[in-house]
């Protein structure tokens, strides 16, 4: 049996180590990673460097693995989000999700790169893979095989799909396309994946 005492600490616990992944994702959102040290990071929350460590004894590559994944669970909220009902066309879903997560990664820049550029601390693609990142690539793989014909292998699919999406958000965020076009990528991914 928990005493209240010990529930009170282990909510303050979680408070804390919420307020560091808070900080830190402000802190790089605003300034970029390389600003996200033990040292600004001990400041922004009013604690010493070694209560961060307390929190996350890996460091920083810990403290970018807490923010990747409340990324992630963000993206699958809105790719979940962004699934439309029974009588949306293929195109329309489609759409919905590419649009969906191109303004994720634009609205959030750092918590994207910490989620697919950064080296994190979880395994992408195995059985060890946090749920969280599993829910965001099921609500892409998830949105094939709601069409109204799916791929065979929706899975394979669903990489490939994301792999597309994420090198249209790269490329695009490096200024290696005229932002001009932009919709018509859009387009001709949605009219690759919707038939």
């Amino acid at each position: 049996m928990t005493t209240p005492a010990a529930a009170r600490r282990a909510r303050e616990l979680e408070e804390r180590r919420e307020r560091i992944v808070d900080a830190a994702r402000a802190l790089a959102e605003e300034h970029g990673w390389e600003a996200v040290t033990t040292r600004r990071l001990a400041d922004a929350i009013e604690y010493s460097q070694p209560v961060l460590y307390g929190h996350f004894p890996q460091g920083r590559s810990e403290i970018v693995t807490a923010v990747a994944l409340a990324g992630f669970a963000e993206l699958a909220a809105a790719l979940s989000g962004s699934a439309l009902g029974p009588e949306a066309s293929d195109v329309e879903r489609i759409r919905s999700l590419v649009t969906t997560y191109v303004d994720f990664a634009d609205r959030n820049p750092a918590t994207y790169d910490a989620m697919f550029l950064l080296p994190v601390v979880v395994p992408f693609a195995s059985a060890d893979t946090p749920e969280v990142m599993r829910e965001a690539f099921e609500a892409i793989a998830g949105t094939l095989r709601r069409l109204d014909v799916p791929p065979p292998d929706a899975e394979t699919t669903a990489e490939v799909f994301w792999g597309a999406l994420h090198g249209l958000v790269a490329l695009e965020r490096a200024n290696r396309y005229s932002p001009q076009h932009q919709a018509e990528r859009v387009e001709t991914l949605v009219r690759l994946f919707a038939r």
